[in-house]
């Protein structure tokens, strides 16, 4: 079977990329921008950042801000509605993978109307148009989901998560600025960031992983692992090394898929509405554990690219603990929880094994669970 790989067609990087907005927009012929972006980035100016923009080189726009930062049904079917009524020929998402997964979803729609169902987006669609064209801004380091093909979308009646991957969703064009997440709080920055190690990781040892995306991965991981504690202190350097591990984790893992940590994250997302970097950085390190035995030397590379010594001398049982740890104490030193005793109630347990089980994630996982599986490992945590 081939290997695929899907990006944007265009990315910019660095420092005051956004100043490129207006003229995309202008010299492909748009009219009217679509915003898509959350009350908090709205009430604190970082969405600004770039209407500021909009409003300088005269270019029109209509704000849409009904997002969740689990984003739901609901949100999507409103923000298509709103998008409908706006005029509106393009979209600029920008957020985190709230934003930018509901941008995705009403994008989709708008031009597959077939689907305006949003369950039915679930899985694999077999959509036939790209989205609407979008400018994709992330304010977080984390989801990178301005260059995936994935989208995440709750359903708070059934208490789920669903996975959507399409590759016409990926937007054509992301603008990853770091001055777009040094806004962001310690918390956010620590838990964001974790969700793009446990993406760099899960995508390493997937079971589609290939010779490709094992450099970017390894690539992500490194950048990471020497990033984030700067990037929770607000260093320059750190945002930037974070801004970029991100997106190379991104490459990566939206077209080879991930694992198990993400599948009972997102259960633990719909249930509680576990903020899901925190819920990927809790449950990592443990499901490396899970996993080890079926991961060949990758636990070597990966104790490797945390900056661990010495691993060429380790036994395979010594590096694949030294990798464990490496992730457990960037963890720590970012301020995340160890543990699920403040989120997990003891009768949700079978509900939310059941649910990881049937995630669009589990598939990849390098080792093949058993229900009884998660459900021990949502248990030792607690």
């Amino acid at each position: 079977m081939a290997n695929r790989i899907v990006l944007n067609n265009i990315s910019y990087h660095g420092k005051g990329a956004i100043q490129e907005i207006p003229g995309l927009l202008k010299d492909r012929g748009f009219q009217k921008a679509f915003v898509c972006s959350d009350p908090d980035l709205i009430k604190f100016g970082v969405t600004a950042k770039v209407t500021d923009l909009l409003d300088a080189a005269g270019f029109a726009y209509e704000i849409y801000s009904d997002i969740k930062p689990n984003p739901t049904i609901e949100n999507v079917q409103s923000g298509v509605a709103a998008f409908q009524n706006s005029g509106a020929d393009c979209i600029v998402s920008i957020g985190g993978g709230s934003s930018m997964d509901t941008a995705k979803a009403v994008g989709i729609i708008i031009k597959n109307p077939e689907f305006a169902d949003v369950r039915s987006l679930e899985g694999v669609a077999p959509t036939k148009n790209p989205g609407v064209f979008t400018i994709a801004v992330p304010t977080t380091a984390g989801t990178a989901a301005e260059v995936t093909i994935n989208y995440v979308i709750t359903d708070v009646e059934k208490k789920r998560k669903f996975v959507c991957v399409d590759v016409n969703d990926i937007p054509p064009i992301a603008v990853i600025d770091p001055d777009m997440m040094s806004s962001m709080p310690k918390g956010l920055t620590a838990s964001t960031g974790m969700d793009a190690l446990t993406h760099a990781i899960e995508g390493y040892i997937t079971k589609g992983a290939w010779e490709m995306t094992d450099m970017m991965h390894l690539e992500a991981i490194r950048l990471i692992s020497q990033s984030l504690r700067g990037a929770v202190e607000n260093t320059p350097e750190g945002r930037e090394g974070m801004a970029l591990g991100q997106y190379i984790a991104g490459m990566g893992f939206s077209n080879v898929g991930l694992g198990i940590v993400h599948s009972m994250a997102h259960a633990l997302g719909a249930v509680y509405d576990t903020p899901h970097g925190v819920a990927n950085a809790i449950l990592l390190p443990t499901v490396m554990e899970y996993n080890a035995c079926c991961t060949g030397e990758k636990y070597r590379e990966i104790a490797r690219a945390m900056g661990v010594e010495g691993v060429d001398a380790m036994s395979q049982e010594e590096y694949r603990k030294a990798a464990v740890e490496s992730v457990r104490q960037l963890s720590k030193d970012v301020g995340i929880p160890q543990d699920l005793k403040a989120i997990v109630k003891d009768e949700d347990v079978r509900f939310l094994s059941e649910s990881a089980m049937a995630d669009a994630c589990r598939p990849g996982n390098p080792r093949d669970p058993k229900l009884e599986d998660i459900e021990a490992l949502y248990r030792s945590l607690m």
